[in-house]
C-alpha cells in the first residue's frame, strides 16, 4: 500500500511539473509573440485641422470606445485590475504623454487600421480591429482630435498578464489584434451617414472587438475570468436582438443600460461610449442587426 501511494504521489508531482513547465514554455512563448514584427502596408492618410474634423473627432472618440480605455482627456487609466495578475492600464495620448508624442501620419495608420505599432510589433490589448475599417476621413478626424487635446499629466502603459493568459495567447487562443485584421483589404468607401442598412453597417464595426466578426458572442478573448460571455447580435437561437422589437427599445438599452423587462444589461459593456451615440448611429446600428439574414434551416 505505502509502494502505492508513493507511485501516485510521485506521478502527481511529476505532472503537476510538466504542466508547471508547459505553462512557463508557452509563456516564453507569448512573450516571443508579443514582440514580433509585422510588416503591413500603410496606406496614406493625410492628418486634418479644420474644425470639421475635430468635431466628427471629438464625436467619434467618445461614441466608439477610445475614451472608455483612455479616458475623456486623454491621460490614460486603469481598464482591467483582477487582483489576480491581469493588469491593463491604457497609456496616456495626450500631447503630454509618450506614447504617441512622436507619432507621424503611417503610424497613426499603423496603429489604428493594423494593430501595429510603430516600431512593428503587436498592440497586444487595444481592440484595433474594431477601428481598421474606418474610413479615412473618420480616422483622420479621430487623430487630430488626438493631437489637439490639452496636455495633461498621466498614466503609462501597463500590461501585466498570468501566465496562463501568457500560455494561451503565444499558442494563438488568444488572438491579438493584428492576427484578426485582414491587412490586404483597401480602406472603407464612405457612406451617407442616416438610418440606413449600410450605414448600421459601418457602425457594427465597433462592436466586433467583444463580439466577434461575425456578431455571434461568446467568451471574449483574454478577458478576465468573471467576464461574462459577449451576447449574440447575429440572428438565430440565442440571439439577444430577440429581446428588442424595434429600435426604440434597443437604443433605450444603450442610453439606460437596461433591457426592456427592465433588467440590467452587464456593465462590462461599454455604455458611456454606447450612449454617446447620436440618434442617427444608435437607428442604424439597429436596423442593420434586424436585418442580419437568419440562419439557413438545412445549415448544420
Amino acid at each position: 500500500m505505502k509502494t502505492w501511494i508513493r507511485r501516485s504521489a510521485l506521478a502527481a508531482l511529476g505532472l503537476a511539473g510538466l504542466g508547471l513547465a508547459t505553462l512557463v514554455v508557452g509563456a516564453q512563448l507569448g512573450e516571443r509573440k508579443a514582440n514580433r514584427r509585422i510588416a503591413v502596408a500603410v496606406a496614406p492618410v493625410a492628418l486634418r485641422d479644420e474644425a470639421a474634423s475635430l468635431a466628427r473627432g471629438a464625436y467619434l472618440y467618445a461614441s466608439r470606445g477610445c475614451a472608455d480605455c483612455h479616458g475623456a482627456t486623454g491621460a490614460g487609466q486603469t481598464v482591467v485590475d483582477d487582483g489576480k495578475g491581469l493588469r491593463i492600464v491604457a497609456p496616456n495620448i495626450s500631447p503630454a504623454g509618450a506614447a504617441v508624442a512622436r507619432y507621424g501620419a503611417d503610424d497613426w495608420v499603423r496603429t489604428l487600421r493594423h494593430g501595429v505599432k510603430p516600431d512593428g510589433r503587436p498592440l497586444r490589448v487595444m481592440p484595433a480591429e474594431d477601428y481598421a475599417r474606418l474610413t479615412d476621413a473618420d480616422l483622420a478626424a479621430i487623430v487630430a482630435h488626438v493631437r489637439h487635446l490639452p496636455p495633461v499629466e498621466g498614466a503609462a502603459a501597463v500590461i501585466e498578464m498570468p501566465m496562463l493568459v501568457k500560455a494561451l495567447y503565444g499558442a494563438g487562443a488568444i488572438p491579438d489584434a493584428a492576427d484578426k485584421i485582414d491587412h490586404t483589404l483597401p480602406p472603407a468607401q464612405p457612406v451617407p451617414e442616416g438610418v440606413t442598412v449600410a450605414h448600421g453597417a459601418y457602425v457594427a464595426q465597433a462592436c466586433i472587438g467583444c463580439h466577434g466578426a461575425g456578431l455571434e458572442g461568446g467568451r471574449i478573448p483574454g478577458a478576465p475570468p468573471d467576464w461574462p460571455a459577449a451576447a449574440k447580435l447575429a440572428p438565430g437561437e440565442g440571439s439577444a436582438m430577440a429581446r428588442y422589437a424595434d429600435a426604440q427599445a434597443f437604443v433605450g438599452m444603450l442610453r439606460s443600460g437596461r433591457r426592456p423587462d427592465g433588467s440590467a444589461v452587464s456593465p462590462v459593456m461599454p455604455f458611456a461610449a454606447l450612449g454617446a451615440l447620436n440618434d442617427t448611429d444608435a437607428q442604424a446600428l439597429h436596423l442593420y442587426l434586424a436585418s442580419l439574414p437568419a440562419p439557413r434551416a438545412d445549415r448544420h
